[in-house]
C-alpha cells in the first residue's frame, strides 16, 4: 500500500503555530460573543475560554496521530457542547482540520474511511438528540416552530458541508501526495537509469578504446619483428645496415610502450579487432560522408603536414567524427561546419566548429560522447576545450603532442 512521506519538521511547527493561533483567535471570540450578550452569560467567562484553548491543542499531532487528535476533538467538542461552552467559530475551524487530517494523512485507508464513518454518524446522532431536546425547550415556543427549524435546517446544512468537504479534500490531499511520491520515486529510478547508461557508455568507449591501442601496439610489435628479423640476417655481412634496422626496433619500441602507457586502466574487447583503425588520412573520406549525409562541411590544413604516431591519428579522427556527429544532431544538417587541422611544433590540433545557424535543437549534449572525446585527449596528455563560441555556434578543440621527427 503506497504511503505519503511521514511530515518533515517544519511541517510540525506549522501545526502548532497554527493550533495556537486557533487557540488564540477563539479565546477572542470566546470575549467578544460574550460582549454581544447571546451567549455565556449564565456560565463563568473562563469555562468557554478553556474549551477555547483545548479544542485546537491535539492538531499540533494531526499529521501524525491522525485519527486519535480527531477522536479526541469530537469528545472535547460534544462535551463543550453539551455544556453550553463552544464558541461558534474557530471550534468550527479546528474541527474541520481534525476531520480533514484523517483523510489526508492515516497511512491505514480502511481504518481513516470507517473512522470517518463513524465519527459522521456519531455527530448526526448527537446533532438529532440535540435538535429533539430543544424542540421541547420552552424558549423554542416563545421564538416560533417555524424559526426552530430553520435554525436547525441551517446547521444540518453547514455540517454536511464542513464534515463533506474535510472528507473530500482529505482524500484529494492524500492522493495528491501519493502522486507526487510516485512521481519522486520515477524521476529518481529514471536518474539512476540514466547514470548507468552513462557508465556503461563510458564502459563501452573504454574498451573500444583498448581495442584500438592493441591493434596500435601490435602495429610496432610486428614492425620491431621485421627489423629484428632483418639484422639478424645481415649482422654478420652488413654491420650498418644491422645497426640502422636496430634503431628501427628501438624506436618502435619506445613508441608502443609510450602508447601502451596513456592507457593501461582500459579493458580489452572480447571481439577479434580487425579492421584498419583510422587517423589523419581517413578525415577527406570522413568529412566526404558527412557532406554526402546533407552536412555543409569543410576541411582545412594549417602548417605542414607531417606523419603523426597511430594513436595521435585515431584520437584525432574519433574527435572529429564524433564533432561532426554532434552538429549534425544538435546544430541542424545545413548548419556550416569547419573541420580544422592544424601542425604545430609539438602538438596537433583539430577544431570543429559550426555556426549554430542550422535548424537543430541548437544545445550540443554533454553525454558519453563528450566523456569518450576527454578521456581519448587525457589518455594522451592533451587537452579538450567544448563549448558555444562567442559569435554563435559551438566549438570542440582537441589539441594532443606530437613532435615533429627531428
Amino acid at each position: 500500500m503506497p504511503v505519503r512521506p511521514a511530515p518533515d519538521a517544519q511541517s510540525l511547527r506549522q501545526d502548532a503555530v497554527l493550533a495556537g493561533v486557533l487557540a488564540l483567535v477563539g479565546c477572542v471570540m470566546v470575549a467578544l460573543t460574550a460582549m454581544t450578550g447571546l451567549q455565556f452569560q449564565d456560565v463563568p467567562i473562563w469555562q468557554p475560554m478553556l474549551a477555547a484553548l483545548l479544542l485546537p491543542v491535539p492538531l499540533v499531532l494531526r499529521r501524525q496521530h491522525p485519527v486519535p487528535v480527531a477522536i479526541v476533538q469530537i469528545a472535547i467538542y460534544v462535551a463543550a457542547g453539551e455544556l453550553g461552552l463552544i464558541e461558534l467559530y474557530a471550534s468550527q475551524v479546528a474541527l474541520f482540520l481534525g476531520f480533514y487530517s484523517i483523510g489526508a494523512w492515516d497511512a491505514n485507508r480502511k481504518r481513516a474511511h470507517w473512522t470517518r464513518v463513524v465519527i459522521s454518524i456519531f455527530m448526526a446522532a448527537w446533532l438529532a438528540a440535540s435538535a429533539i431536546r430543544g424542540f421541547f425547550d420552552p424558549e423554542t415556543g416563545e421564538r416560533g416552530v417555524s424559526a426552530y427549524f430553520a435554525m436547525l435546517l441551517i446547521q444540518i446544512v453547514i455540517n454536511i458541508a464542513y464534515f463533506g468537504a474535510a472528507w473530500l479534500f482529505g482524500d484529494r490531499a492524500w492522493r495528491s501526495a501519493i502522486e507526487q511520491q510516485r512521481l519522486a520515486e520515477a524521476h529518481a529510478e529514471i536518474a539512476a537509469q540514466q547514470a548507468r547508461l552513462a557508465e556503461q557508455a563510458v564502459s563501452l568507449e573504454r574498451v573500444r578504446i583498448a581495442r584500438e591501442l592493441h591493434d596500435v601496439v601490435a602495429h610496432h610489435v610486428s614492425a620491431m619483428g621485421v627489423q629484428a628479423g632483418a639484422a639478424r640476417r645481415v649482422l654478420a655481412a652488413d654491420p650498418e645496415r644491422a645497426a640502422d634496422a636496430l634503431r628501427h626496433v628501438e624506436q618502435s619500441a619506445r613508441d608502443a610502450i609510450g602508447e601502451l602507457r596513456s592507457l593501461v586502466v582500459t579493458l580489452r574487447s572480447d571481439d577479434d579487432g580487425a579492421g584498419s583503425i583510422p587517423g589523419l588520412d581517413g578525415l577527406p573520406a570522413l568529412v566526404e560522408s558527412a557532406a554526402a549525409s546533407g552536412q555543409r562541411v569543410a576541411l582545412a590544413e594549417v602548417g605542414t603536414p607531417r606523419a603523426v604516431s597511430p594513436m595521435v591519428g585515431l584520437t584525432a579522427y574519433r574527435v572529429v567524427q564524433e564533432a561532426l556527429t554532434n552538429a549534425r544532431k544538435h546544430a541542424g544538417r545545413v548548419a556550416r561546419v569547419d573541420v580544422r587541422v592544424r601542425y604545430l611544433p609539438d602538438e596537433l590540433e583539430v577544431e570543429i566548429a559550426d555556426d549554430g545557424h542550422g535548424s537543430g535543437a541548437g544545445e550540443h549534449g554533454a553525454g558519453a560522447g563528450l566523456m569518450g572525446m576527454r578521456e581519448r585527449v587525457a589518455a594522451l596528455g592533451g587537452v579538450l576545450e567544448v563549448g558555444p563560441r562567442s559569435r554563435g555556434g559551438w566549438l570542440v578543440r582537441a589539441r594532443v603532442a606530437s613532435p615533429a621527427a627531428g
